[in-house]
């Protein structure tokens, strides 16, 4: 299993990111598949999930702000942060949750004005 996260960067308080996570090696059919978010200093924290039926969790300091999606066809994993905050600031990683658990490499999001 192979992931591999984009789509981070710079946006003032309020703006919008779209991060992306294209896997290689997975079955999309049955993958279970989440975004986590680490700050210097901490814990790395879960943001959302989303199973192969398309029900989605979220961690309450992102609901109703943050969507997790999927493209099967394209085997990439989505996470749309919207309203984003300075305190979503955070190296964002892509996860398998199931069957077999991996990470991608992490990608920065800084939210500052």
């Amino acid at each position: 299993v192979q992931l591999q996260a984009s789509g981070g960067g710079l946006v003032q308080p309020g703006g919008s990111l779209r991060l992306s996570c294209a896997a290689s090696g997975i079955r999309s059919s049955v993958a279970a598949m989440g975004w986590y978010r680490q700050v210097p200093g901490k814990e790395r924290e879960l943001v959302a999930t989303i199973i192969p039926s398309g029900d989605a969790t979220y961690a309450d300091p992102v609901k109703g702000r943050f969507t997790i999606s999927r493209d099967y066809r394209k085997k990439t994993l989505y996470l749309q942060m919207n309203n984003l905050k300075p305190e979503d600031t955070a190296v964002y990683y892509c996860k398998q949750l199931y069957p077999v658990e991996a990470w991608g490499q992490g990608t920065q999001v800084t939210v500052s004005s």
